[in-house]
């Protein structure tokens, strides 16, 4: 089964927001994603007709404070900080998901280079699983998973997340005030 958590809506910034570490954690790591953004309220929706209910889709970065994350058993704290579920740079409406190459770069160097393929769980069965527990409203953004290459950031590097036919969603890394 897929894994699911919730980030708060104070945890969105947009494309060239600073990603800020907080002072508390050892490693925050970048994680970059598909997201899908569901264009109406939906609940137990079948994935033959998962698609229907999305809106689009744009780019993420499930930034995580892997060492809180470990340390907690759930993922609320590690995954739910202010400023780590960057979004952007646009939601593309017009996008057939199911192949498209994603890629992570951290200052420049590659660190994820994978497609939407090769997802654990394709999204009308992600769709279906989470419609199961509880009800999509219009906005709301489902992250589709990471490829392998996951990796922590530090004060003063760049970010950036492309998805294929949505484009790249760039940020700074810097050290909580």
């Amino acid at each position: 089964d897929p894994v699911m958590f919730i980030k708060p809506s104070t945890s969105v910034i947009g494309p060239n927001a600073p990603i800020r570490l907080p002072a508390d954690s050892s490693r925050v790591d970048y994680e970059g994603e598909l997201a899908v953004v569901i264009g109406q309220p939906c609940k137990d929706v079948p994935a033959e007709k998962a698609l229907s209910v999305v809106f689009g889709y744009t780019v993420g970065n499930d930034v995580t404070a892997r060492d809180q994350q470990k340390a907690d058993g759930q993922w609320t704290r590690g995954k739910g900080h202010d400023t780590f579920c960057p979004l952007g740079p646009w939601v593309e409406t017009q996008l057939e998901p199911g192949d498209l190459a994603i890629r992570t770069e951290l200052n420049g160097e590659v660190k994820q280079d994978s497609r939407t393929s090769l997802l654990l769980h394709d999204i009308p069965k992600l769709i279906e699983w989470i419609t199961r527990v509880m009800t999509l409203l219009p906005g709301d953004v489902i992250l589709t998973g990471t490829p392998a290459g996951v990796g922590p950031m530090t004060d003063g590097q760049s970010v950036s997340v492309t998805v294929e036919g949505i484009g790249t969603l760039t940020n700074p890394v810097v050290a909580k005030n």
